[in-house]
C-alpha cells in the first residue's frame, strides 16, 4: 500500500483533476451565450471536487476531512446534474456524455470509499 503524504498522492484527487480537465474540454464547445451560465456553473462545480479533497486533507482533523469530502460528493452530484442539463439542451455529444459519466461515477465511488475508510472521530 502506498503511503499518502499529500493530497496529491490520493487517486481520488488525481481522478477529480482529470474530471476538471474533461469538463473544461467539453465546455469550450458550448454556445457562447452559456459562457456566464452553464459553462461557469459546471466548471465551478468540477473545480470544487479536487479543491475540497485537498482542503479537507490539509486540515488535519478527521472531522474536517469528512466534511470536505462530503462537500466534494455534493459537487460531483452538481456536475452530474449540470451535464444532464447540457445533454438535454444538445450541448454535449453522446460520446462526451458517456466519458464524463464514467469519470463522475468513478470519483463518486472513490469519495464514498474514502469517507467509509476514515476511522471515526475519537
Amino acid at each position: 500500500m502506498t503511503q499518502v503524504l499529500s493530497f496529491r498522492d490520493l487517486e481520488v484527487w488525481k481522478r477529480a483533476m482529470d474530471l476538471v480537465v474533461k469538463v473544461y474540454g467539453v465546455t469550450v464547445r458550448f454556445p457562447a451565450e452559456e459562457r456566464f451560465g452553464l459553462v461557469a456553473q459546471l466548471r465551478r462545480a468540477a473545480v470544487s471536487v479536487p479543491s475540497n479533497i485537498a482542503e479537507g486533507h490539509a486540515r488535519g482533523s478527521r472531522g474536517d476531512y469528512r466534511h470536505h469530502l462530503s462537500i466534494a460528493q455534493g459537487s460531483v452530484a452538481e456536475v452530474v446534474t449540470q451535464l444532464e442539463i447540457a445533454r438535454l439542451l444538445g450541448y454535449l455529444s453522446a460520446q462526451d456524455g458517456r466519458g464524463l459519466a464514467s469519470c463522475t461515477d468513478d470519483v463518486a465511488k472513490m469519495l464514498h470509499g474514502l469517507r467509509r475508510a476514515l476511522p471515526p472521530n475519537p
